[in-house]
């Protein structure tokens, strides 16, 4: 059901982020990481890295369509939707059915990851799959409130204050990538460390990328279940 769907995406950001901080934090006297443990989390942070400049355009132009929208449903779907509505929630509809999930960054793949990446890999699959069902499920609702019978129109808009959360946390999470690569790019060495391979001024990039400013929804939404 698309409500345990997002429940679960939501549990599993959430404890990516708890796993970051306590990584953060040093886990009060845990051990520091092996040479060769220290190099292998240098390496997965490389790779996942790379991977995310590649997905730039891609999230660019979903990130674009979807604050093209966001105003038209941040409240609520509106009691009539109008016409006019309906290229802005296709295109965001679209936008977000393109993002794909590179290999590296599936769950399963993701398993063999160490450190920090394996946090960053989780919390970019959360944005791709909260906001690929969200917005697939928002056009589902309009659907039913524009042509279903009238048991589903009414069902569709008392539950699209999901849908429409979803889309927002999907913003939400993607904007803590930015966050979190410049505190474990330090943590891990810094361009002394990575050289080349990953240089401060790629992480600059994605940290401005994947930003608050850049990816962060406004307003909150503020439709209400059952409303």
């Amino acid at each position: 059901m698309p409500a345990r769907t997002r429940r679960a995406a939501l549990l599993a950001l959430g404890a990516a982020a708890l796993a970051l901080a306590l990584a953060l934090a040093g886990c009060g006297g845990a051990r520091k990481p092996a040479p060769v443990e220290l190099a292998l989390e240098r390496a997965d942070l490389v790779a996942v890295a790379h991977t995310l400049i590649r997905q730039q355009p891609t999230v660019a132009r979903e990130v674009a369509a979807t604050k093209a929208a966001w105003p038209l449903i941040a409240h609520g779907l509106p009691a009539n939707i109008r016409a006019a509505a309906q290229p802005a929630l296709s295109d965001a509809t679209q936008r977000a059915a393109a993002l794909t999930l590179p290999a590296m960054l599936t769950e399963h793949a993701a398993r063999s990851l160490t450190g920090p990446a394996s946090t960053l890999a989780g919390i970019y699959r959360a944005f791709v799959t909260l906001g690929s069902r969200g917005w697939q499920l928002v056009g589902a609702a309009v659907k039913q409130i524009q042509h279903g019978p009238p048991a589903a129109a009414r069902f569709a808009r008392a539950n699209v204050a999901l849908y429409i959360d979803s889309v927002y946390d999907a913003h939400f999470s993607l904007a803590q990538i930015g966050k979190q690569i410049p505190v474990v790019y330090q943590r891990l060495g810094g361009p002394q460390a990575f050289g080349a391979a990953l240089t401060l001024a790629q992480v600059r990039t994605l940290s401005d990328f994947y930003s608050e400013p850049n990816d962060r929804l406004y307003p909150h939404p503020s439709v209400r279940l059952g409303s």
